[in-house]
């Protein structure tokens, strides 16, 4: 019942681990120094052991161990189950060994490659990360997941033009993902293809209208959730949003990008998109609140919104 009640949080949609990444993918028996795939694949050397004992000292390890299968009875389904387990409980370097020992028991390998090489992400491994994607490729030509994955770590190494080219293979595979529209919006972005990012964020609106407000996603699908220029990102976003006429989530992204140091009144200045709303109340309200927050004032928005003051202590 406990690792029933384990597994079904582990999956819930509402679990969020704060990484770049929201990669799902959760037990432990001893594990290996480093683990070799039936196809020759080889893991990366594994984070240090004291990382892995610094995260054996969450308190969800006690409840978790405790319920480890041994790999030599479980079965392959049951072994992967466990390590998605401990990859959504971030324990990632036990949750490799899982997937490994899955692998070994005869686990679909292009699933696992993909899983393998999204915890690799998640651990920063790059390099471990592209060769499993790379592999799961090549058992599975046509794999739309594996291409968007290894868009990701071409990303991530910021070869642009290549995770273009990546993302379009997936989407050319999958054309209803929400996350390979938003991954090749992402990549474009990076380029300084704004309008290309723009329309590409707008098709996975289409598919996904809760799109921008994910966290990430669970699953075996590497998501990108945001350029490293955030602020300037966000201002695109908003300028999407204003173009489908959702002006409360344009405020949003607009409050995002203004308290990211991003000159919003500046930038609509020049956007046929965007002027009708400079001298908006709404975004003149959130620039001064923005402008405020970053230094380090409080905030005031009205004086209807103010706490009125306590009465005095009335003397007994």
């Amino acid at each position: 019942m406990i690792w029933d009640n384990l597994v079904r949080s582990a999956m819930s949609p509402h679990l969020r681990p704060a990484c770049f990444f929201l990669l799902f993918g959760l037990l432990s028996a001893p594990s290996p120094a480093t683990a070799e795939s039936p196809d020759g694949v080889q893991q990366a050397p594994p984070s240090s052991d004291a990382m892995r004992e610094l995260r054996h000292q969450d308190p969800q390890w006690d409840l978790v161990k405790t319920h480890l299968p041994d790999p030599a009875t479980a079965t392959a389904e049951q072994l992967e189950v466990v390590g998605d387990v401990l990859r959504a409980r971030r324990f990632p370097e036990d949750a490799l060994d899982y997937y490994i020992y899955a692998l070994k028991k005869g686990a679909n390998p292009v699933m696992l490659m993909n899983k393998i090489g999204v915890t690799q992400l998640d651990l920063r491994h790059t390099a471990a990360a592209r060769a499993y994607f790379q592999r799961a490729i090549q058992l599975k030509q046509k794999d739309a997941v594996a291409w968007n994955n290894l868009g990701a770590v071409e990303y991530l190494d910021k070869r642009f033009a290549t995770a273009i080219s990546d993302y379009n293979r997936a989407i050319k595979l999958n054309k209803m993902s929400a996350i390979y529209h938003s991954n090749l919006a992402t990549a474009y972005f990076e380029e300084k293809n704004y309008k290309r990012a723009r329309e590409q964020f707008k098709i996975a609106l289409q598919i996904d209208p809760d799109m921008a407000h994910h966290d990430g996603v669970g699953g075996l699908t590497a998501h990108l959730l945001s350029p490293e220029d955030h602020a300037h990102y966000c201002f695109e976003m908003a300028k999407l949003y204003a173009e489908i006429g959702d002006e409360a989530s344009m405020l949003h992204f607009l409050t995002m990008a203004s308290e990211g140091g991003f000159d919003v009144l500046d930038e609509m200045r020049s956007d046929s998109t965007m002027a009708r709303y400079r001298k908006d109340p709404r975004v003149i309200l959130l620039v001064k609140n923005a402008n405020a927050l970053r230094s380090g004032r409080a905030m005031v928005d009205n004086a209807q919104e103010k706490v009125p003051p306590l009465p005095p202590v009335q003397p007994n």
